[in-house]
């Protein structure tokens, strides 16, 4: 409730003393419950009620994931508008807009660090860029931490939120997969581990080509995950489709994931997953640190 003093036989609003809560609030997209926009931020960004997974920003989830100390890196690419690509919007002016509203300048954010007591290389795609969509900034980013963990041997950790391949940039865009992939291949003969998270929505060609190339493939729950999206697969088909389809809890009961992993537990898990692949204790490694 505002404060109201009268002055001059008129009632004025007192600002100083108006509580202002508007923007503090969310609802939360699966139960519907009002959440308190910090309380949320301090909980992950997962509903207290229900579990459900809010989307996470890149910068975010490399700060949860990884040790203090952390570096990012390969920030310094841009997209440029080699197709001078129109449309409804000009693609120069699409960019422009989301570099303002995530401070990035793709929609990739690339990180050396530790996670636990393990040497990692992080990729993190940022799904509020355009929608996550891979261009050939995105590409040679991921490709570049490619490289970098074939220099080091340090696993390579990448986490997947994306639309699928950038359409203002053609066949630019879907050259980045064959790159990537044949990167892959080479960590692949190097046996360096390569884990892939996909989160909410790993979609297009991101999920026909490195998000499905991990040696371990996994998800936050309830993330939409496939190529083509559910609407367009019951349009083609003429069909209703299951309950819960191309949603991580599906893929993984069908064989598509290895385990789908909440949040809070991730860090965790994954500490102990590269334990495991890297055939040393944890206690080992940090002690090599």
């Amino acid at each position: 409730m505002s404060w109201f003093k009268r002055e001059d036989h008129k009632i004025v609003n007192d600002e100083t003393k108006t509580v202002r809560t508007e923007g503090l609030w969310t609802k939360c997209g699966s139960c519907g419950t009002p959440l308190f926009k910090p309380d949320l931020a301090a909980n992950l960004q997962v509903c207290p009620k229900c579990g459900y997974h809010f989307r996470f920003d890149a910068r975010s989830r490399v700060e949860n994931l990884l040790e203090p100390g952390y570096e990012l890196v390969d920030l310094e690419l841009r997209s440029t508008d080699p197709l001078n690509f129109t449309d409804l919007k000009p693609y120069k002016r699409r960019l422009a807009e989301a570099q303002k509203k995530t401070g990035l300048n793709d929609a990739i954010v690339n990180a050396i660090g530790q996670l636990g007591p393990h040497n990692v290389v992080l990729s993190v795609m940022e799904y509020a860029f355009i929608g996550g969509s891979m261009g050939a900034v995105v590409g040679e980013t991921i490709a570049r931490a490619v490289d970098r963990s074939l220099a080091t041997r340090h696993p390579l950790i990448i986490v997947s939120a994306s639309g699928g391949a950038r359409m203002m940039e053609g066949i630019a865009s879907l050259m980045q997969l064959a790159k990537i992939s044949a990167g892959l291949a080479r960590m692949d003969d190097a046996k360096i581990p390569y884990i892939s998270l996909m989160t909410d929505p790993t979609t297009g060609g991101v999920t026909a080509s490195f998000a499905m190339l991990g040696d371990l493939n996994i998800a936050e729950p309830g993330a939409l995950i496939g190529f083509a999206g559910p609407r367009v697969i019951e349009q083609t088909i003429r069909q209703k489709l299951p309950e819960g389809f191309q949603r991580s809890e599906f893929l993984l009961e069908h064989g598509f994931l290895d385990a789908v992993i909440e949040r809070k537990n991730l860090k965790s898990y994954l500490t102990d997953t590269l334990s495991w692949m890297t055939n040393q204790p944890a206690t080992e490694k940090a002690a090599k640190a």
